[in-house]
């Protein structure tokens, strides 16, 4: 994308990427710029449900981390509301699973943003629908740069 926004400013990127969960899972933030997010994460046996395929909890905190970060890559902390998940293929062990999220609306209050996760193959493994309140409340990071 040539014509794509820059990345968030570092300290909100580590911010964002040190959450404890995702970190706990393996999940690594990759990318965040204004109105977009991707992370990825291994499916390794501590993944794995009880039918020996991804949990749907892991795969949901994949795009959950998604979530948080594209709906704070604009420097102002936002409030999930709802993410309506739908599980479509199951991931395997040993799939990265990369999610990406992109802003589909923004208003000064609320903000809907679409999140894939796919397998490496290609896989749509699952999709959300996300809606956040946006706060005037900006991070901590970014105050002293603003």
């Amino acid at each position: 994308m040539a014509d794509a926004a820059p990345d968030v400013a570092a300290p909100l990127f580590a911010q964002l990427a040190a959450d404890p969960l995702a970190v706990h899972l393996g999940i690594a933030l990759e990318q965040v710029r204004p109105g977009y997010a991707r992370a990825a994460m291994t499916v390794g046996p501590e993944l794995l449900n009880a039918v020996g395929t991804a949990h749907g909890g892991a795969t949901m905190a994949l795009l959950d981390v998604v979530h948080a970060a594209v709906s704070n890559s604009h420097g102002t902390v936002a409030v999930a509301q709802d993410v309506h998940t739908e599980f479509l293929e199951p991931g395997r062990s040993g799939d990265r699973l990369v999610a990406e999220g992109v802003e589909v609306h923004r208003s000064s209050r609320t903000a809907v943003y679409r999140i894939e996760a796919r397998a490496q193959d290609g896989r749509l493994v699952a999709t959300a629908l996300a809606r956040v309140f946006r706060t005037d409340r900006p991070w901590p990071a970014t105050e002293e740069s603003a």
